[in-house]
Order: C-alpha cells, then structure tokens, then sequence
C-alpha cells in the first residue's frame, strides 16, 4: 500500500485546509484509515480515523468539532477537512492505514505515507 499525501500549506488562523491522503495498490475498503500529526519536538497525535466501511469515525479530543475525516472510495483518497485552524494545529500531517483495526495508536498502523505540512500564522 502507498499513500500520498497533499494539500498542505501556509494558512491564517481561522482559516481552512483540506488535506488528501490518496491510496493505492489496495482499495479503502479493505482499509482503516488515520491522520496522525507531529509537531516539532512534540510526540505524534492522533487526529482522526474512518473505519472501511465508513460506518465508524474517531476523532482527537483537540481537533473535535474542526476537523472532519471523510473518503471517497471511487477515488481511493481519504481527506480531512480543517477549520478554524490555529496556532497549535502547526505540524506535519500523515495518513497511515491498516487492514484489522481502527485505532487512535500510531503503532496499530501499517502503512505510512510521507507526511505533509501544515502551518498556522497567528
């Protein structure tokens, strides 16, 4: 499984951006997939996570009610969407998947993709 990441940038606090994760070498139904972040100095984080079916959806205590883990299986890609942005959400983005299990645990995933930043002016 390869993932690709895009979408990040410079942006505003208060502002939006909507990372995607694009998949392939295995379809995202047969995938669980997560964004975790990580920012300098800082221990990874769980951000959000999709079930395959899509039929569940764990999100972080610190980006609840602003980020938004979402997927379009006919294009293989599993985006979040980011508002309000501020300061502390600074970090590089990555999606990870894995075949067994949802999970907010970094170490329950087993494909990674490169990572992408994302930084807030204030």
């Amino acid at each position: 499984v390869q993932l690709v990441e895009s979408g990040g940038g410079l942006v505003q606090a208060g502002g939006s951006l909507r990372l995607s994760c694009a998949a392939s070498g295995r379809t995202l139904n047969d995938l669980n997939m997560g964004w975790f972040r990580q920012a300098p100095g800082k221990e990874r984080e769980f951000v959000a996570a999709i079930s395959w079916s899509g039929g569940r959806i764990l999100t972080g205590d610190s980006v609840k009610g602003r980020f938004t883990i979402s997927k379009d299986n006919r294009k293989n890609t599993v985006y979040l969407q980011m508002n309000s942005l501020k300061s502390e959400d600074t970090a590089v983005y990555s999606c990870a998947a894995d075949p067994r299990v949802l999970s907010t645990k970094s170490y329950d995933y087993d494909y990674w993709g490169q990572g992408t930043q994302v930084t807030v002016s204030s």
